[in-house]
C-alpha cells in the first residue's frame, strides 16, 4: 500500500511559481575512498546505468567492485579536486546561479545531482515548498541516452509519485544539435585555436557506452554523430582534420568505437604531432575530462611520439553557453512565464474566495 505524504503547508495568498532544474550527473562528496563507496553504490546500482540482471550483478557490485575501485577512484578525484570541491558540482552550480540571473525574479532557478548531493528529491521538494506549479526539469546532457536523460526521468517519477499535488512537468530531452549549443563549441575551440594555434586533427571525444545501447535502439550513437558533424561543419574542417571517438569503458563488453586513448595513440604513431581535444558532451568539466583526458590521454599521445596535446575546457560558464542554455530554457518554458504574474490584488480576492468556500484561514 502506497503512503501519500502531506503536503507543504499551503496558503491562498502564495503566489504560483515556475522552476527550472538543472541536473547533472553526480559527484563524490569528497575524494576519499569512503565518500566514493558512497556515490559508487549509488550510481552502479541504477539499473540504467548496468544492464545486467540483478541477480548476477548486486553480488558482484557490494562483493566486488565497491571494495576494490572506490580507492583507485579516490586517488584519481583528488588529482582534479579543488579547493571549492568538484569541478563539475562548482560549475553546475555556477550555471544554475548564471542561468537564474538572466531569466529574472518570475522563475526559480535549481540544480541537482541524479547521484549524490544536493539530490533531486530534496531539491525538487524545496521547488515545491516555494509553490512551483509548473517545473521544466533540464538534464545537462546534449544527447539523449537511457543511461543519463532517461534516467534522469525516471528519479523525476519516483520523486514525485507519492506527491498529492503534482506539477506541470516538461521534459527537456536532449540540445544535440542546438545552433547555439554547436555555436558555444564552435567557440571555445576558435578561442583555443586563437590562443595556441591550430592542430593537426581536433578529436571530439564522447562519453562511451556499451555497444549493446545501440544495437537496442538508444539514439545517443547518433547524437553524437550528428553534433560532431555540425562542429566540424561550423569549423570549416575537412574530413582528415577531425575524428570522432569513445572514451571511459568499463568491464570486458565491447563499447562504442573508436575509443580515445588509442585513437590518439595511432594518431602520434602515424606521425600526427599536434592534436586537439575537445568532448562535447560533458558541458561542465568534470573527472573524464580533467583526469581521463587532459591527463591520461595526454601522456598516452606524448608517450607514442606525439609533440603536443591541447585540451579544450568544457563550456562551464562561459557567456555564450549560459545564453544557450537560457535559450534552451525560454524555448521550453513558452507559455509559462509569459504572461503577467499574478498581483497582490488577484490574490487578496483568491482568499476572500477561499475563505468564503470554507477554507481555512
Amino acid at each position: 500500500m502506497h503512503r501519500y505524504w502531506p503536503e507543504p503547508g499551503f496558503a491562498h495568498d502564495t503566489p504560483e511559481r515556475t522552476g527550472v532544474l538543472l541536473v547533472n550527473l553526480g559527484t563524490p562528496e569528497a575524494p576519499t575512498s569512503r565518500a566514493l563507496r558512497a556515490y559508487l553504490r549509488e550510481f552502479l546500482a541504477d539499473p540504467r546505468v548496468v544492464e545486467l540482471p540483478r541477480a548476477l550483478w548486486l553480488p558482484l557490485l557490494h562483493g566486488v567492485i565497491l571494495n576494490v575501485r572506490p580507492p583507485r577512484s579516490a586517488r584519481k578525484y583528488a588529482a582534479v579536486w579543488t579547493d571549492a570541491g568538484s569541478p563539475l558540482r562548482v560549475y553546475t552550480e555556477r550555471q544554475a546561479t548564471l542561468v537564474g540571473q538572466r531569466l529574472g525574479d518570475r522563475v526559480e532557478v535549481a540544480w541537482a545531482m541524479r547521484y549524490g548531493q544536493p539530490s533531486m528529491a530534496a531539491t525538487l521538494e524545496a521547488l515545491r515548498a516555494r509553490n512551483c506549479t509548473r517545473i521544466l526539469v533540464l538534464p545537462l546532457y546534449p544527447q539523449y541516452c537511457a543511461s543519463t536523460t532517461a534516467s534522469t526521468f525516471d528519479e523525476l517519477a519516483r520523486c514525485v509519485r507519492h506527491w498529492r499535488n503534482v506539477p506541470e512537468l516538461r521534459l527537456v530531452r536532449s540540445f544535440h544539435d542546438h545552433p547555439r549549443y554547436i555555436d558555444s563549441l564552435a567557440a571555445a575551440v576558435q578561442e583555443h585555436w586563437s590562443r595556441h594555434g591550430h592542430p593537426e586533427r581536433l578529436v571530439m571525444s564522447f562519453h562511451g557506452m556499451p555497444r549493446s545501447s545501440l544495437t537496442r535502439g538508444d539514439p545517443y550513437h547518433c547524437h553524437c554523430h550528428k553534433t560532431a558533424r555540425l562542429l566540424a561543419q561550423h569549423l570549416q574542417l575537412a574530413d582528415h582534420q577531425w575524428q570522432l571517438t569513445f572514451q571511459s569503458r568499463f568491464g570486458r563488453t565491447e563499447w562504442l568505437q573508436p575509443y580515445t586513448q588509442p585513437a590518439v595513440q595511432a594518431l602520434a604513431r602515424s606521425g600526427v604531432r599536434k592534436v586537439d581535444v575537445i568532448c562535447p558532451g560533458f558541458v561542465a568539466d568534470c573527472l573524464e575530462t580533467l583526469e581521463e583526458i587532459a591527463m591520461e590521454c595526454r601522456q598516452a599521445f606524448l608517450d607514442a611520439g606525439g609533440s603536443e596535446f591541447g585540451y579544450i575546457p568544457c563550456l562551464n560558464d562561459r557567456d555564450g553557453w549560459i545564453d544557450t542554455l537560457v535559450d534552451i530554457a525560454r524555448q521550453h518554458l513558452c507559455g509559462w512565464i509569459d504572461p503577467p504574474g499574478q498581483v497582490p490584488a488577484d490574490l487578496t480576492r483568491r482568499v476572500g474566495r477561499a475563505r468564503g468556500l470554507g477554507a481555512p484561514a
